[in-house]
C-alpha cells in the first residue's frame, strides 16, 4: 500500500475587527462575493452558503475580461460560530479556518492541503492575497 503525505500550508492575518464581524463577512455571500479574489482583474459573480455541518458553499470566480472561470465548493465538516470552519474541497483536499480573538481584532489563521498542480509558494500567495483582500474589505467597511 502506498500513501502520499499531504503538505498543508497555512497562510493568516490579522483583521481590525471583532470576531462576529469578521465571521460575518468571510461567511454571507454578497460580502464574499466583494472580497474574494486575489487580484482586481479576478472577481466573484456568485456565491452560495449553507453553513453548517454537511451544508455545501460555491464560490464562482471569474476573470474580468471573460477569458477564464471556475467554482470553488466543498461541505462543510465543522463549524463552530465566530471561532472555527473545517470543510473538505471538490478535489477532497481539507481546509481550516480558525478565528482567534486578538488585542486589535481578530486573527485568521487558515491551513489548507496543497494540490500538486501549483508550487507551494504559488498555492501560498494565491491565498494569501485572498485573504488580504479579505482583511482590507473588512477593515474599509468596519471604518477600521
Amino acid at each position: 500500500m502506498e500513501t502520499t503525505a499531504k503538505t498543508s500550508i497555512t497562510i493568516q492575518a490579522v483583521i481590525a475587527a471583532p470576531a462576529d464581524t469578521v465571521w460575518k463577512a468571510f461567511t454571507t455571500p454578497a460580502d464574499i462575493m466583494q472580497w474574494n479574489n486575489a487580484s482586481p482583474d479576478w472577481y466573484t459573480p456568485s456565491a452560495t452558503n449553507d453553513l453548517r455541518v454537511g451544508g455545501i458553499f460555491t464560490s464562482r470566480m471569474a476573470a474580468r475580461d471573460g477569458s477564464m472561470a471556475f467554482d470553488f465548493a466543498g461541505v462543510y465538516d465543522e463549524v463552530e460560530t465566530n471561532k472555527r470552519i473545517a470543510y473538505t474541497i471538490g478535489d477532497g483536499r481539507k481546509v481550516s479556518v480558525d478565528f482567534i480573538p486578538t488585542e486589535g481584532g481578530t486573527r485568521i489563521v487558515e491551513t489548507f492541503e496543497a494540490e500538486s498542480t501549483h508550487s507551494i509558494d504559488m498555492q501560498r500567495g494565491g491565498w494569501q492575497a485572498i485573504l488580504d483582500n479579505f482583511k482590507s474589505y473588512v477593515e474599509v467597511v468596519n471604518g477600521g
